[in-house]
């Protein structure tokens, strides 16, 4: 075999190409530069749910979508917009878990914020769990009728903190 500085210059752009072919194709699936999206659709009635992220899996024998890393979910139907850093659309149980720093946004304002959600789809509720030593927080917007701010009874006097001895 010829060394390769005897070999021509298209021999060598050649051999060139043939080496890195491969190494731009592992590239381009191992390290994707746009987010990858999903839309799974729902039973009932079609309705679409979209899952955005870095990387997504589907496990077809379990029907499970796993979306990693910069996970963004859009569900306009349930009007819930939400963020995490991994979710998991279980299509059989019609569940979604969100972990690492969670965010779910309803229309209307309301808010959760925690490490993991479980929402379950078809009862539509959803089961938030803090980080340790942490607390789940929860923001909901409460319409006050006119009616009803005029004729509500003024919040009791909370008693004074006494500390113990």
């Amino acid at each position: 075999m010829m060394p390769c500085y005897q070999l021509p210059i298209s021999q060598m752009r050649r051999f060139g190409l043939a080496l890195m072919l491969p190494a731009a194709l592992l590239g381009a699936f191992t390290f994707p530069t746009q987010l990858q999206t999903a839309t799974a659709q729902t039973s009932e009635a079609n309705r679409p749910l979209t899952i955005r992220a870095d990387v997504q899996e589907y496990d077809a024998k379990n029907q499970v979508i796993t979306a990693r890393g910069n996970v963004q979910m859009l569900y306009p139907s349930r009007q819930l917009q939400a963020t995490s850093a991994q979710a998991q659309y279980f299509s059989k149980e019609r569940r979604i878990d969100f972990t690492g720093n969670v965010y779910i946004l309803q229309q209307g304002g309301n808010s959760i914020r925690a490490e993991k959600v479980t929402y379950l789809i078809d009862e539509g509720r959803f089961v938030a769990l803090p980080q340790s030593n942490r607390q789940v927080e929860s923001i909901y917007m409460i319409q006050e009728s006119e009616n009803n701010a005029q004729t509500a009874a003024p919040a009791p006097q909370t008693p004074a903190f006494k500390p113990s001895n």
